[in-house]
C-alpha cells in the first residue's frame, strides 16, 4: 500500500510539474509572441518564434531556467523596428532584457515595472519617445539601467532612488530635464551619464526645490 501511495505522490507531482510548465510557458509564449506581432523583422531573426509549441524555450534568443521560465531576451542589434508592448510585463522570472541598437519606438510600458527578477534592462541606442516609468522603481534587483541614445523627456524617476542594487545608469543623449538625482545609487552614477541632455540640471545639492526647474 505504501508503494502504491509513493507511486501516486510521485505521479501526481510530475503531472502537477508538466502542467504548470504548459501553463506558464503558454502564457510567457503568447506574451513574446504579442511582441513579435509588434516588430518589423526584416532579417528573420525571430522565425524560430513559433507560438504552436509548448513554451517558447526552444526559440532562438530566448534563454530559460530549468523549470522553462524565460530568464532572458537577447536581441541586442538584431535590426528590429516596432514598440514595445505592456505584456513584456508578464515574463515574471526575466533577469535580462536585451533590445539595444535596434530602431525600436513608442514608449516604456509601465508594466515593465512587475519584472521583479530583471537585472538588467538595456534598451539603449533605439528611437523610444515619451517619459521613464516611474514604475521601474520597483526593480529591486535591477542593477544596469541603460536608456542612453533615444529621445526620452521628462524627468529621472526619484522612485529609482529606492533601488540599492543599481550600479550602472546611463541615460544619456535624451531630452531629459529637471535635476539629476544625488542619493542612493547615483551618489556613484558618473555625471557624464547624464549627457547631452540640455534641459537637465544637477545633481541636486538643494533637495527637490528645483525639481522641476526647466521641465515641462
Amino acid at each position: 500500500m505504501a508503494t502504491t501511495t509513493t507511486t501516486f505522490t510521485s505521479l501526481f507531482c510530475l503531472c502537477l510539474s508538466l502542467f504548470l510548465s504548459f501553463v506558464f510557458g503558454n502564457s510567457e509564449g503568447d506574451a513574446l509572441f504579442t511582441f513579435r506581432k509588434s516588430l518589423s523583422d526584416p532579417d528573420n531573426v525571430l522565425q524560430s518564434w513559433d507560438p504552436t509549441l509548448v513554451n517558447p524555450c526552444t526559440w532562438f534568443h530566448i534563454t530559460c531556467n530549468q523549470d522553462n521560465r524565460v530568464t532572458r531576451l537577447d536581441l541586442g542589434n538584431s535590426n528590429l523596428s516596432g514598440h514595445l508592448v505592456p505584456e513584456l510585463g508578464k515574463l515574471e522570472h526575466l533577469q535580462y532584457l536585451e533590445l539595444y541598437k535596434n530602431n525600436i519606438q513608442g514608449t516604456i510600458p509601465a508594466e515593465l515595472g512587475n519584472l521583479k527578477s530583471l537585472i538588467s534592462l538595456d534598451l539603449y541606442n533605439n528611437n523610444i519617445s515619451g517619459t521613464i516609468p516611474p514604475s521601474l522603481g520597483k526593480l529591486k534587483s535591477l542593477v544596469f539601467l541603460r536608456l542612453n541614445d533615444n529621445r526620452l523627456t521628462g524627468k529621472i524617476p526619484r522612485e529609482l532612488v529606492g533601488i540599492s542594487s543599481l550600479k550602472v545608469v546611463d541615460v544619456s543623449s535624451n531630452d531629459l530635464c529637471g535635476t539629476i538625482p544625488a542619493s542612493g545609487p547615483f551618489e556613484h552614477i558618473p555625471l557624464n551619464n547624464f549627457e547631452n541632455n540640455p534641459k537637465l540640471e544637477g545633481p541636486e545639492l538643494l533637495g527637490l526645490a528645483s525639481y522641476d526647474t526647466n521641465c515641462s
